[in-house]
């Protein structure tokens, strides 16, 4: 899949099938758009395009108006949103900056600039809500008009239901905000997944209970930097590790600001994901981690972050975290298909 920031780059298709949005967390219903874009492209001898956008057109408006409670929590970063649309068999995708100027252009300049003149729209699908352009002022009739007079087709997509459930990025929110990972997965069609560089933090866990039952060298830590500030999930998570081994490793996870530790520290309170291995693969040695792309998997939540008065504390806490989630992989609800969620066909999302 080819990415652009922007669309004044050579190498952008002349041409394309489009669909808008944010796309944030690639669910059922976004891969059930995606399916008919990818084939109403080929049908037209065109490539298939998404147009998204960084920041989050909510997270801008949320700063412009110094309002962050408006921001919506982040299900993915840009990085897996990315991948899950190149799976997804998209062969463009254009990451336009929303900022001051986007936000103030008026609905026939978007189309006018970014659909027909930027990205030479031939067919434009769009889902039921779809609102574009200042003030949220162009809805799907007026890009319909638009098209007709234009020469470029639109058409709209009715919401994907599961269960009878309309399948959205604010439903996943929900599920993961209540830590119902099963929820979230369904929605998703996919374990509930963060990947990113393995970035150095404080090294503390090497040092955390090393003495400990079970901890060997200590509590040693992967960590993922989450690059929003309000990530949809926190907690403590029973986790699957890709990218370190030839099979994924069993862990156990904090995702979030890490309230037992000081602010002041090498990651500056960013939120992280902070993954220990609960084995550690020997061939990596102490430092065979960093820089390493990780895609962890978080299939059930054992609790949210807790603030741990001492070290001591901390590290029984860790060592409790570790218990419980051995039990989880241990148990029944532990069988593979928490890792093999069936990804949908083309056949199945039409």
């Amino acid at each position: 899949m080819k990415i652009f920031r922007g669309f004044h780059h050579p190498g952008i298709a002349d041409a394309c099938a489009l669909t808008i949005g944010n796309f944030d967390g690639v669910h059922r219903g976004h891969q059930a758009m995606l399916a008919l874009l990818n084939s109403e492209a080929a049908h037209r001898g065109v490539e298939s395009c998404v147009l998204t956008f960084e920041p989050h057109p909510r997270d801008y408006f949320a700063g412009a108006h110094h309002k962050p409670e408006l921001a919506p929590a982040r299900i993915g970063t840009l990085r897996d949103k990315l991948t899950e649309l190149a799976r997804c068999g998209v062969q463009q995708t254009v990451v336009l900056p929303f900022d001051a100027l986007l936000a103030a252009q008026s609905p026939d300049a978007f189309i006018d600039e970014v659909l027909v003149h930027g990205l030479g729209a031939r067919y434009v699908l769009v889902g039921d809500d779809f609102r574009f352009g200042r003030q949220r002022a162009g809805d799907y009739a007026m890009l319909d008009a638009a098209g007709q007079a234009k020469g470029f087709d639109v058409a709209r997509m009715n919401s994907y239901e599961v269960h009878g459930l309309r399948v959205s990025s604010s439903a996943v929110r929900q599920a993961l905000a209540a830590g119902d990972m099963e929820a979230a997965a369904r929605l998703l069609g996919r374990p509930y997944t963060i990947s990113g560089h393995v970035v150095h933090g404080r090294k503390l866990g090497r040092e955390l209970g090393a003495t400990a039952e079970g901890a060997g060298d200590g509590f040693r830590t992967l960590n993922l930097r989450f690059a929003h500030w309000k990530p949809a999930a926190s907690g403590i998570f029973a986790v699957l590790v890709h990218g370190l081994a030839g099979e994924p490793l069993p862990g156990v996870a904090n995702l979030g600001v890490r309230p037992s530790l000081d602010p002041n520290d090498v990651n500056g309170g960013r939120v992280l994901l902070e993954t220990h291995c609960l084995h550690w693969p020997a061939e990596l040695g102490a430092e065979g981690a960093y820089g390493k792309i990780v895609r962890v998997e978080l299939l059930h939540k054992l609790h949210d972050e807790l603030k741990y008065d001492s070290l001591d504390a901390l590290t029984t806490g860790i060592a409790k975290d570790c218990a419980d989630a051995r039990a989880y992989f241990a148990s029944a609800h532990a069988a593979p298909n928490h890792t093999e969620t069936r990804r949908q066909t083309t056949r199945d999302r039409i």
